[in-house]
């Protein structure tokens, strides 16, 4: 008999298909040996691996008396799954049948009951520890510090790891963790100065915690002191800089790296990315790519396709999606997402639409994307509809969904269906509107004409509204040549935004466009009296796989002289055309540049 139950633990250990668990467990019906004591855990923990926790919990019903054995398996299956407050359940239930847990069960039931914040039932665990002769033990003491740290009870925590006889580094490990997520640094610090042996965990540990507490001298110097570093200690002190928003300090400890690999290469450009060196991402990533001894993943292809969306750089962006396509990443959905994001930000939406019909897995953040790209690109009526696809996929959407579909009623002027979507992101979905929200329909309703509507709207707001919603209102009455709302809504900006000059431009406009003269002048003197001046245009273009940035008026370029010699050319050939300047815009526009 023990061959057979040594062949068929070996098979069940070895199922990787429900079907083979399935014809496994009716030739262990066949011989008898469902119940038996080292056979029936091992069903259950197979069952548990593709997460068939129903019907690892039939399997386990049917056991008339199951043994430790079979409880532990249970406890597993049912954490490896997420399901810990089945675990604290069960476990109840294993108590009240009298059946004795060992040093396997308290761990498990310990660290579900601080998964799920059920600290009242972790000190009843706690109890029954001490009561079963377990509180000496290493693995139960471990994961007593670690549920009373997660719960913030720090002095209990260290009740248990005083009590304790024997400690290792695991366990001085877990106490310096639960001081530091408490904020203690200086307890966690006195504590590391104690402990007898030290490995390169707890020496990353402490680092940390001074990282997060955004002390980079204090964890540069306990770096330095390390007696051996591994790659994962130089990442740790290389994102601790990116974090705390030293791209430079970021960059020379990885210089000095002896080795690197993926995740040092995504620190260096998730701290440019992090800290907006965007020219910077886009070289170092090169230079990852030139030097091929790491190759990027999926992080490092999100990252670079983020910057080279927001500069605009398409023909890189368009590269990596190619190299995407030949590493294998066509099917992964952050990518496509990142891609979705680049190809609208650039311009070229149908790209976008492209890979978002390409994708077989869609997320949340997959339909956010196409549907606030094509409200962006004016595509209103598309991004609607995929939002009726979206509902139909069941997808649920969020509050960044319906920013996208607010703007998509804004760029077709659907007030109404504007209002309607409101209503239903807050009876439907129960989303409480944020500022953004808001300030989308303040836009619908200004751009639309209805700007007394946009006014009474802005006074039921039960949220003060920001720069951005006065700014786009300021905008309609320019449009819809309202003086008096757009005096109101400089008010309000001045007082948010007090040294803005662009306000006091777009209100001078307006006069202006109705031929306000000495109000023009007033407006002038008085964004004069604000002591900035407004910010020059500035303009990205890709120039031989490169992005050159251009401003107003700049003749700090280094090909300044071929530019403007050409803009120059440029304005001989319009007029040679029949092209004639408005004199009364350009009058405008420099002071627009005052």
């Amino acid at each position: 008999m023990r061959p057979l139950v040594a062949e068929f633990i070996s098979l069940l250990q070895s199922c990787k298909t429900t079907k083979h668990l399935l014809e496994t467990q009716t030739q262990i019906i066949i011989h008898g040996l469902e119940h038996n004591d080292y056979v029936a855990p091992k069903i259950i923990a197979a069952c548990a691996l593709p997460k068939k926790m129903g019907y690892a919990r039939k399997v386990f019903d049917r056991i008339p008396h199951p043994n430790t054995s079979s409880w532990n398996a249970m406890f597993k299956g049912y954490a490896l799954s997420e399901f810990h407050r089945e675990v604290v359940v069960l476990f109840r239930r294993m108590k009240k049948l009298d059946v004795s847990p060992n040093c396997f069960t308290f761990p498990i039931v310990l660290k579900s009951c601080g998964k799920i914040g059920a600290f009242r039932e972790g000190e009843q665990v706690h109890c029954f520890v001490i009561k079963s002769g377990f509180g000496v033990n290493v693995f139960v003491g471990f994961s007593l510090i670690e549920l009373y740290s997660s719960g913030r009870v720090i002095e209990a925590a260290y009740k248990v790891f005083g009590e304790m006889v024997e400690r290792n580094v695991v366990v001085w490990t877990a106490m310096i963790n639960g001081y530091i997520s408490c904020g203690d640094i200086a307890s966690a610090r006195c504590l590391f100065e104690l402990v007898p042996e030290r490995d390169v965990v707890l020496w990353n540990t402490m680092v940390v915690g001074y990282i997060e507490l955004g002390n980079m001298v204090e964890a540069r110097k306990l770096f330095n002191q390390m007696p051996k570093k591994d790659v994962m200690s130089w990442n740790t002190v290389l994102g601790g800089y990116a974090n705390n928003g030293d791209a430079k300090e970021c960059e020379r400890v990885f210089e000095e790296m002896p080795e690197r690999n993926v995740f040092s290469w995504n620190g260096l450009i998730g701290g440019y990315a992090k800290n907006g060196y965007l020219f910077e991402v886009l070289d170092a990533f090169k230079r990852m790519l030139i030097e091929g001894n790491v190759f990027p993943n999926d992080a490092t292809l999100v990252t670079v396709l983020s910057a080279c969306a927001r500069l605009g750089a398409l023909d890189l962006g368009k590269w990596v999606h190619v190299y995407a396509k030949s590493n294998g990443y066509n099917g992964n959905v952050y990518v496509g997402n990142a891609l979705i994001d680049m190809y609208a930000k650039c311009g070229i939406i149908e790209n976008a639409f492209y890979v978002f019909k390409s994708m077989v897995g869609k997320d949340l953040i997959t339909w956010n994307t196409i549907i606030g790209g094509l409200a962006m690109h004016g595509r209103g009526a598309h991004a609607l509809s995929l939002f009726s696809q979206m509902k139909n996929a069941k997808e649920i959407p969020d509050g960044i969904t319906f920013i996208g579909v607010l703007c998509a009623c804004t760029h077709m002027g659907q007030v109404e269906d504007g209002l309607s979507y409101f209503r239903s992101m807050v009876d439907d979905y129960s989303i409480v509107p944020q500022i953004e929200h808001y300030g989308c329909m303040v836009d619908l309703l200004a751009r639309a004409g209805h700007l007394t509507e946009a006014i009474e709207f802005i006074k039921k707001m039960p949220i003060e509204a920001d720069a951005v919603i006065w700014a786009n209102l300021l905008g309609a009455c320019r449009v819809y040549k309202n003086v008096e709302l757009a005096e109101l809504a400089l008010q309000r900006l001045i007082v948010l935004e007090p040294k803005n000059p662009a306000n006091f431009v777009m209100l001078s406009n307006i006069y202006g466009d109705l031929g306000r003269w000495k109000d023009v002048a007033r407006a002038k003197v008085a964004m004069r009296d604000t002591g900035f001046k407004k910010l020059p245009g500035c303009s990205l273009i890709e120039v031989d796989k490169t992005v050159v940035e251009f401003y107003s008026l700049d003749g700090k370029h280094h090909q300044s002289e071929e530019i403007y010699a050409t803009l120059k050319g440029l304005t001989k050939l319009l007029r040679s055309s029949g092209y004639v300047p408005d004199i009364e815009v350009l009058g405008r526009e420099s002071f627009m540049s005052c």
